[in-house]
């Protein structure tokens, strides 16, 4: 993958967009700009920047009181793998048809990491090469439009990913699916990297949704 230099306000976007996301922003909590920029040693204007972003993602409200901490909210959630499980599949399929031999090498090479910490228990690295195997998935598509529209929609998840790595059981199953992509994009067979993306997806949203429920 392509690497480029990265603002301030970029990073502190990404920072503040992770706090809040893995709850250590809590849901309805309230945050100022000087707290903010107190916390991460920065001045007022690359966390103003940041902010505006975070508002117009609707994961904060900027209100008389101060910064509302949204966050994803349940129905937020329950959206965001309905849009996943119709579109992330395609972007499989894409990249069946688009991978090349050294992209192929690098999804391997991710996902044999995660295979290994998954033997390890290490929840920590799983969620790392979890998340960097879609990562690259949208990528290898080769469009823009599905790595721009998926990966905001994969961060979003990320406090509820990290619960449900943290269970074994699921974090194996997980892998073996991730497999079962792997080796459908090698074939480059489309139609069943489609297929197999789309159980990967369902069978994700039925474990952490349900355990939202519970």
């Amino acid at each position: 993958m392509e690497h480029r230099s990265i603002s301030l306000a970029e990073q502190v976007f990404d920072r503040l967009e992770g706090d809040i996301l893995s709850g250590v922003y809590a849901h309805g909590a309230f945050l100022t700009e000087a707290g903010l920029a107190a916390d991460l040693g920065v001045s007022r204007t690359p966390i103003r920047e940041a902010l505006h972003r975070l508002e117009q993602e609707h994961i904060i409200e900027i209100t008389p009181k101060g910064i509302l901490v949204i966050g994803v909210t349940q129905q937020d959630l329950e959206d965001i793998f309905r849009i996943r499980i119709r579109i992330e599949g395609i972007a499989s399929g894409l990249a069946a048809e688009r991978i090349t031999e050294a992209q192929l090498n690098e999804l391997r090479e991710t996902l044999e990491l995660q295979e290994f910490y998954v033997q390890k228990h290490d929840a920590d690295h799983i969620k790392v090469y979890d998340s960097k195997f879609h990562q690259l998935i949208y990528y290898f598509s080769g469009s823009n439009a599905f790595y721009d529209t998926l990966m905001p929609l994969h961060k979003k998840v990320q406090k509820f990913r990290k619960a449900s790595v943290q269970n074994e059981s699921r974090a194996e199953q997980s892998a073996k699916e991730h497999r079962a992509i792997y080796e459908a994009i090698e074939a480059k067979d489309a139609a069943l990297a489609i297929r197999m993306t789309e159980q990967h997806i369902a069978n994700a949203a039925y474990h952490i949704l349900k355990k939202e429920v519970d």
